[in-house]
């Protein structure tokens, strides 16, 4: 176990965040059965399995530029659109508890970084016509990965509610 004493009340807040919105997050998917995460809730291709599947892989491409820069990043002209589309859905052979151990072991090395790398690091946002060009500290993409986290966690909210009625909060 990590502890975190020492560590900066900024760096402790990130951790803190981030934290507090997986758990919101992540319990919408508490007791649903992998078909249940798999089915789609809305006129979307969206569900939920696939939503936290994609989130833990968005957290860790956001990782990785905190570190390494826009090479972490596939270049516009080269993305894979069709394993993006993938990447909202729960697909055959995934389950919950698969896509729920993968985004725990991302939220672990993201929290790594969190204690370690120069929160004012900063790198260029690499090429694509939703960025502007700017340059982003590991800072602004912490404060980015929480934004992330909270709005998904809103959209799986409603995705769980109209499986079963139930709510994160309320």
């Amino acid at each position: 176990m990590t502890t975190d004493e020492g560590l900066s009340a900024e760096r402790r807040e990130f951790l803190s965040a981030l934290s507090k919105h997986r758990r919101l997050f992540t319990a919408t998917l508490t007791g649903l059965t992998d078909e249940q995460a798999a089915a789609r809730t809305t006129v979307s291709e969206l569900c939920l399995g696939g939503l936290v599947k994609h989130v833990g892989q968005t957290e860790a491409q956001w990782a990785a530029f905190a570190r390494e820069g826009a090479a972490a990043f596939p270049s516009f002209e080269d993305v894979d659109w069709q394993a993006r589309a993938d990447s909202f859905r729960l697909l055959p052979g995934e389950t919950v508890a698969g896509v729920l151990a993968d985004h725990a072991a991302v939220a672990a090395r993201t929290d790594d970084l969190v204690r370690t790398l120069d929160l004012d690091l900063a790198h260029e946002l690499p090429r694509a016509p939703w960025f502007e060009r700017e340059r982003w500290s590991v800072r602004r993409v912490l404060l980015h990965l929480v934004a992330e986290i909270a709005q998904h966690a809103g959209h799986a909210d409603l995705l769980r509610e109209a499986i079963d009625g139930r709510k994160s909060m309320g």
